[in-house]
């Protein structure tokens, strides 16, 4: 019997190839207007929409922000972005586990970003999949509660070496987990050496300082570049 010869296609493979091409056109086209766009990544739970009211309140008065509330369903965390003072808009992706970077274009053109300075994607909870989509941010932050455990960046190495900077979240609850903070931060050197790591406590505002002049600095470097 003779073997049928047939082509294999690496459909992941184009997939991601296309969506990079797209992520670099609207990283550019930010860039034009110079909109600083943040992808921020974390498990369910984690504190994301904590992290941001919080950094809202700490910045409303020096940038104008706008965020992209991303979620398979419910508007519960863009009722509370929009109470903060931001302007924001709630993304349905109907069950997909991530944004790619034609959902963000189209989220941004619904959004509108001619009075924006900063824009912020709460992209799904989970660390696998947004970790392998560019959406064009101009910088990856992940988050990493001290409820989950300190091990993460050994389950999932993805989501700890394309991020920018790391919060771990959640610090006020530390005496109740066991989260080692110094083993955390040497598995996220060993895959990242660049990225920052900072453990803070959005609730109660400890060390919450690290993040916003690390934030504050990214975006005045941003706007200084020429295009």
């Amino acid at each position: 019997m003779n073997k049928r010869e047939f082509e294999i296609l690496d459909v992941k493979a184009d997939i991601i190839e296309d969506n990079d091409k797209e992520a670099e056109k609207l990283r550019n086209y930010l860039e034009s207007k110079k909109v600083f766009m943040v992808n921020l990544m974390a498990s369910p739970g984690a504190g994301k929409t904590t992290t941001l009211v919080r950094t809202i309140n700490t910045l409303n008065d020096k940038y104008r922000i706008g965020v992209m509330e991303a979620d398979v369903d419910s508007d519960v965390d863009a009722e509370a972005v929009k109470n903060a003072g931001a302007k924001v808009i709630q993304l349905h992706t109907g069950g997909s586990c991530h944004m790619d970077a034609d959902m963000t274009r189209r989220g941004i053109e619904k959004l509108g970003i001619e009075d924006l300075d900063i824009i912020f994607l709460e992209n799904i909870g989970n660390l696998v999949c947004p970790a392998e989509f560019d959406v064009g941010a101009a910088k990856k932050v992940a988050m990493l509660s001290v409820p989950e455990g300190d091990d993460k960046p050994l389950k999932y190495p993805l989501m700890f070496q394309v991020c920018d900077f790391l919060m771990i979240s959640k610090l006020d609850v530390r005496p109740v987990f066991d989260f080692d903070i110094e083993a955390c931060k040497r598995y996220v050197e060993e895959l990242n050496k660049e990225c920052p790591v900072v453990a803070l406590s959005s609730k109660t505002g400890e060390n919450f300082e690290s993040w916003i002049d690390w934030l504050t600095n990214e975006i005045e470097r941003f706007k200084k570049v020429e295009n």
